[in-house]
């Protein structure tokens, strides 16, 4: 069995060169190895012995430094900072990956229709989606979830909603290269049904660059969601997500640095890993390096 990279068909073996060019990417295995560390870290959250949600006692252990006890610290309610960075990493990886997942979804199908019928309908298609692309759509987003204050689960159905585009864009140029191949000639020659040339032959031969830029999503989707929850938008107090605890730390930088320190980093870290992942794909899926 062939696979195709690049708008170029590989044989079987391509795959072992893949996973051998991966490997020899160093920063991509340090990268993929710090997002599983917290993936693993954020869902075994319950490994620390304190609640993330409950307070503490406001009077011994409001405002604490780091210590043996509390590594990161605690909060103005005497919680816990390492428990709750860990859970609101659950949060904010929950949501980025779910956000990425539908919005492939969508823009895969979107794209895959426009690109393989053409004409008239690709050409409404595509001036809906330049439509999306060229509206402010942060905007949109701020102004709905302000009035409405969605929930988790209401917020990344807004987000996926938003962020198809792209997707679209790259699988609808895939999908006009590919539907003139000679296999997809042949299989409408062979009178296969659309529905079975779309999700057979079409559409598993142009998710490669919706793979590599899928990694990289997934980091603006964190950063997105962050910034909403730090201006009480987005993830609401008390359920804790990296953005909310940054922001309960802001007003006091001062004599409690480690309460948005830390979440903080652990942002940097996961956008940043996601984005050498995202490079590494990019580097890796090129015809001159695999043979």
């Amino acid at each position: 069995m062939d696979i195709t990279l690049n708008n170029q068909t590989y044989p079987v073996e391509s795959r072992i060169a893949f996973w051998k060019g991966f490997r020899n990417q160093r920063s991509a295995l340090v990268a993929f190895s710090i997002i599983v560390l917290l993936i693993l870290s954020s869902f075994l959250s319950s490994i620390t012995k304190y609640d993330p949600v409950a307070h503490g006692n406001l009077i011994e252990t409001r405002y604490l430094s780091p210590s043996w006890d509390h590594p990161f610290g605690t909060d103005k309610f005497g919680r816990d900072v390492l428990s709750r960075a860990l859970y609101g990493g659950r949060i904010s990886l929950t949501i980025a990956i779910s956000v990425v997942v539908l919005s492939i979804l969508i823009g895969v199908s979107y794209g895959a229709i426009a690109g393989y019928f053409g004409k008239i309908l690709d050409s409404i298609l595509m001036r809906i989606l330049d439509f999306f692309l060229a509206f402010p759509l942060i905007f949109l987003i701020i102004t709905i979830v302000a009035i409405f204050r969605p929930s988790t689960w209401y917020l990344v159905l807004l987000l996926s909603l938003t962020s198809w585009m792209e997707t679209a864009r790259l699988v609808r140029a895939e999908v006009l290269s590919i539907k003139t191949r000679e296999y997809i000639l042949a299989a409408k020659g062979l009178g296969f049904s659309y529905a079975r040339i779309l999700f057979r032959h079409v559409i598993p031969n142009s998710l490669t660059p919706v793979l590599v830029s899928a990694p990289m999503k997934v980091g603006e989707i964190i950063l997105l969601e962050s910034a909403l929850s730090f201006l009480g938008l987005g993830v609401q107090p008390p359920t804790p997500s990296w953005g909310n605890i940054i922001h309960d730390g802001f007003s006091c930088l001062s004599n409690a640095w480690w309460i948005s320190a830390f979440p903080g980093i652990l942002i940097v870290l996961t956008v940043m890993s996601f984005n050498v992942v995202a490079d590494a794909l990019r580097e890796i899926i090129n015809p001159g390096k695999i043979r």
